[in-house]
């Protein structure tokens, strides 16, 4: 059998998976489709390309088991977030290769994992895959917008292509500290998105003549003032617990936070989300024309809520907050708030892998505070999905990468993804 230099091999897929431009929107993700399709082929793999219109089309293959076993889905998505050149100090575009890097948007979120899965997917075609069940690879459009051109698609029009018992997809794999102790994360679910509206009415009129409207933008500083001051509900989540226990942070969560926010911010931003719901305001609008007083005014509030909490959990405690106050309320989105559990045959498989990463570190279960394709499995299938990707890059760096200028991925990192990955289709294809 031919040799493959699979460290090479994925540096090459993902530059030129970069060299492809699918900032989102408008997508054209076909194009990156294509391109691993004609990889894929090079292993005898016969991947399905589908799509709402033909430019933005979503990729499946699927390699076979004897069908005694669970099926194990690789999950990505190929549309990555607009890059401004002007920030840029090479080419957002180029797939450059330099100190031991690939450079370009997309190599931290999610090119990077696209490619190593795909390497991964294609070297077990190569071996003949033998699995007790089906070995899926699934490269999706549309997941930094989220306009119904993805996985919901997918999972809706197509339930028989993409359906699958477990799940290895992105938001995972950091490495995360305390004290001596060293972790890395697993995400095995992620917060519900509940952006809310709040609305305030008066009378608009010109603006040379103040005394005679009545300014709906006025009425929200008391809006805004309370919503900063509002304590958001919370509750006690045993997986919070699970993973400071896997950090040896054991104790009273809040004081573990307090505790960690100027010694150790990575381990502070990782509990924070987890303790209860997140409220922010983060856009408003009121009077198109400068001489005009508004007659309406709006405030939107980005909301997070924790697997297990509702929108009526939220709405009460705004409305609690804002009493007295005359103001319409609105939720404006509900996506997300699925969880899988962490005593799982893949949870065990990645516990495997994680000394391979590191000696002596452990897996700790997470809950993400964004939103990932995973929600739309679990939703649709009751399938078992985590966020996992290993990584030995600085986690402070890497965040401040992702979706911003000069964007990279170590070449080491994705050898490493491709050892994990193989692993853990392995480890998968052999349970019964």
């Amino acid at each position: 059998m031919l040799e493959h230099d699979l460290r090479a091999e994925t540096a090459r897929l993902l530059a030129g998976l970069i060299r492809i431009d699918t900032t989102n929107p408008p997508g054209n993700e076909t194009r990156a489709a294509e391109h691993l399709a004609a990889y894929l082929a090079e292993s005898g793999v016969e991947p399905a390309l589908r799509g709402r219109v033909p430019e933005r089309a979503n990729l499946v293959a699927r390699l076979r088991g004897t069908g005694d076993g669970p099926s194990l889905m690789l999950l990505g998505h190929t549309d990555v977030v607009l890059a401004d050149r002007a920030e840029w100090s090479v080419e957002p575009f180029s797939g450059l290769e330099r100190d031991g890097h690939v450079w370009g948007r997309g190599a931290l979120d999610m090119k990077g994992q696209v490619a190593a899965e795909a390497v991964a997917f294609a070297t077990l075609a190569r071996e003949g895959w033998n699995g007790a069940g089906d070995l899926i690879y699934c490269a999706v459009a549309d997941e930094e917008v989220g306009d119904g051109w993805g996985l919901p698609w997918m999972t809706e029009h197509h339930p028989d292509l993409v359906r699958a018992d477990y799940v290895v997809n992105e938001g995972g794999g950091e490495r995360i500290t305390n004290g001596d102790r060293v972790a890395y994360r697993v995400g095995i679910g992620e917060k519900q998105c509940s952006a809310f509206a709040v609305t305030t009415h008066g009378k608009s009129g010109h603006a040379s003549t103040p005394g005679a409207s009545d300014n709906a933008l006025l009425k929200m500083i008391p809006v805004l003032e309370r919503i900063d001051r509002m304590t958001p509900p919370s509750r006690d989540l045993p997986e919070l617990r699970t993973f400071l226990g896997s950090i040896g942070a054991d104790g009273d969560p809040r004081s573990v936070l307090n505790a960690a926010r100027t010694t150790n911010p990575l381990l502070a931003a990782t509990i924070e989300p987890m303790l209860g719901a997140t409220i922010a305001p983060t856009g408003m609008t009121a009077s198109s024309k400068i001489n005009v007083i508004p007659g309406r005014a709006q405030l939107r509030v980005d909301c997070r809520i924790l697997p297990g909490m509702t929108q009526a959990d939220i709405e009460g405690a705004v409305r609690e907050a804002l009493a007295g106050l005359e103001y319409d309320f609105e939720f404006l989105e509900r996506d997300g708030g699925t969880m899988s559990p962490p005593d799982t045959p893949l949870f065990t498989a990645i516990e495997e892998f994680v000394p391979e990463i590191e000696p002596g570190a452990t897996a700790a279960p997470v809950i993400c505070s964004g939103f990932t394709d995973s929600h739309w499995m679990r939703e649709a299938f009751s399938s078992v999905a985590y966020g996992f990707m290993p990584t030995r890059m600085d986690p402070a760096l890497a965040g401040s990468l992702i979706h911003s200028a000069d964007e990279r991925i170590p070449i080491d990192d994705l050898d490493l993804a491709v050892r994990f990955f193989l692993h853990v289709s392995r480890t998968m294809g052999a349970a019964a």
